[in-house]
């Protein structure tokens, strides 16, 4: 069985050539499978592509795929896709953080059977606030993609080469891998492996990316939101006729009550921001509409780096 291993790379000059030498120790002991490594530069700002480009002239089973500009985390993944040849894709980081000498745990389940196999912590190493973006990404995909709560989805993943040509078939400007995946196979499981210590650096995911990443979770696969938002413009009417009743019942009770303006302005505040909520809500979805049709790319490549082209 060949194994392709795909690396997202973004300020990883100093970690990228251990992770690589760790995938590398590891497969030399795993003689049944073969492999190749698919490293994907999301145009990043210091050395990693001086890095790359290394180590594909060292080695013939190491590819490097360099991005025109920064695409994010899940665009350079679908890079990587579309160059992999083996049986079985694993997914990891560029930070050492995801233990690439425990492939073989993933490896064991997909011969198991099951489909896509994602790594599971039991002690997770990253900081208070890559922890909370998790959670609310937990809580995303369980409310808006249906994932099951029992399941734990991580960057660190080995799937089937037929769920990897599957999830190659979604075109759109905007991919999230954990949406196609989702979408492609429920025969998913977990297994546990350690989780390290961030080597150099921190994450590279601010809270703008995480939004932007979440925004593209629930805009792309998924219409609940706009029911979320019908409901709650349901809701609110239905408050405010039984509050103008109210109100009506009062002034006949009591001729000379006088009714203040501010009942009046909170109502018409609430209202507001209700309406411009789903406007932009609205927005949003008609948005990446728009940009699909004009046929976004997921990615551009500026060039391929290959040992036999150098």
């Amino acid at each position: 069985m060949k194994v392709s291993f795909v690396i997202p790379c973004y300020r990883s000059e100093k970690t990228l050539e251990i992770v690589v030498s760790e995938i590398q120790n590891k497969m030399q002991q795993m003689t049944e499978h073969t492999y190749e490594i698919i490293l994907v530069n999301d145009c990043s700002p210091d050395g990693t592509l001086s890095v790359i480009r290394r180590l594909c002239a060292d080695n013939e089973n190491i590819i490097g795929i360099d991005h025109a500009k920064n695409f994010g985390q899940h665009a350079a993944l679908m890079a990587g896709f579309s160059f992999v040849s083996g049986d079985v894709v694993v997914c990891l980081d560029d930070d050492g953080q995801t233990p690439a000498d425990e492939v073989d745990k993933l490896l064991d389940k997909i011969d198991e059977g099951y489909d896509v196999v994602y790594a599971e912590y039991k002690h997770k190493q990253h900081s208070g606030f890559r922890n909370f973006g998790s959670w609310v990404n937990k809580k995303m995909t369980e409310t808006m993609l249906n994932k099951p709560k029992e399941l734990y989805v991580s960057s660190y993943f080995a799937a089937k080469r037929f769920i990897v040509d599957e999830m190659l078939n979604y075109k759109g400007a905007y991919p999230y891998v954990i949406g196609l995946v989702l979408r492609s196979t429920k025969s998913i499981c977990n297994v546990e492996v350690n989780h390290r210590e961030r080597m150099v650096g921190e994450s590279g995911y601010s809270m703008k990316k995480l939004l932007g990443l979440w925004m593209n979770g629930f805009t792309s696969f998924s219409i609940l939101p706009l029911r979320m938002a019908s409901y709650s413009g349901g809701f609110v009417a239905i408050l405010g006729f039984v509050y103008a009743i109210i109100v009506i019942i009062r002034k006949f009770s009591d001729p000379t009550r006088m009714l203040g303006w501010s009942s009046v302005v909170s109502i018409m505040l609430i209202l507001g921001g209700m309406i411009l909520l789903v406007l932009g809500l609205i927005g949003e979805y008609v948005g990446r509409i728009y940009i699909n049709m004009n046929n976004s790319p997921q990615y551009v490549i500026k060039s391929v780096i290959k040992k036999d082209k150098m």
